[in-house]
């Protein structure tokens, strides 16, 4: 199948499950262009946490605001996590996604509701998953990492309220699509499952 009338890769999973190293990867290995779009909410929930409003926010959002390692922080995700959850912010970011989607040479996009409500004719669905502690783990050594103060427990919190708020929330919830091939990362190599990730788009793209 050729790129350039667009083939899209839509990457689910809950946070920390390897999703977006998986895209980043994938997006190299092909030449895909690659939007995490979690940093839209991210971007909006940083903007919240400065006084504005999550609407105005999500309706302003230009491309510039996407950059930045104040978006990792942990204020900042619970933030995102919150203004995901208000149906009228998703849709006004929907267009920004589905654009990038159907941009031609190919795109892989990693969220939450990509394959589900974002892209469901997506050529290629997938849902990463990984036990919530392993996922606290990872999120803690990439905090410490970065010099952040804070305690495995906590991170361990978050993870988990930020999962009940995702899959629990009435608009667009993270679920897997139907149709997703799901890849579990919890004792998984990056390499591994990302050979895994490069197969399953290997086997589309030669249908």
């Amino acid at each position: 199948m050729s790129t350039t009338q667009g083939f899209t890769v839509a990457i689910d999973g809950p946070a920390a499950s390897g999703k977006g190293t998986i895209s980043k990867a994938v997006a190299a290995h092909f030449g895909f262009a690659h939007l995490d779009t979690g940093l839209l909410y991210r971007a909006v929930g940083a903007k919240v946490l400065l006084g504005v409003d999550a609407l105005d926010a999500a309706r302003a959002l230009v491309p510039e605001d996407l950059d930045g390692e104040a978006l990792r922080m942990p204020d900042v995700a619970q933030a995102a996590s919150k203004v995901a959850a208000l149906p009228a912010v998703r849709a006004a970011l929907v267009d920004f996604q589905r654009s990038f989607a159907a941009r031609a040479g190919g795109a892989v996009l990693d969220g939450r509701d990509i394959g589900t409500v974002i892209c469901p004719d997506a050529q290629v669905k997938l849902f990463v998953i990984a036990d919530a502690v392993v996922r606290a783990r990872r999120r803690f050594e990439e905090l410490s990492g970065k010099g952040v103060e804070t305690s495995f427990e906590e991170v361990l919190a978050d993870v988990e309220a930020r999962d009940a708020r995702d899959m629990g929330r009435a608009d667009a919830p993270l679920k897997p699509a139907p149709d997703a091939v799901e890849i579990d990362t919890s004792a998984l190599s990056i390499e591994v499952a990302v050979a895994q990730t490069i197969a399953v788009i290997d086997a589309a793209m030669a249908k």
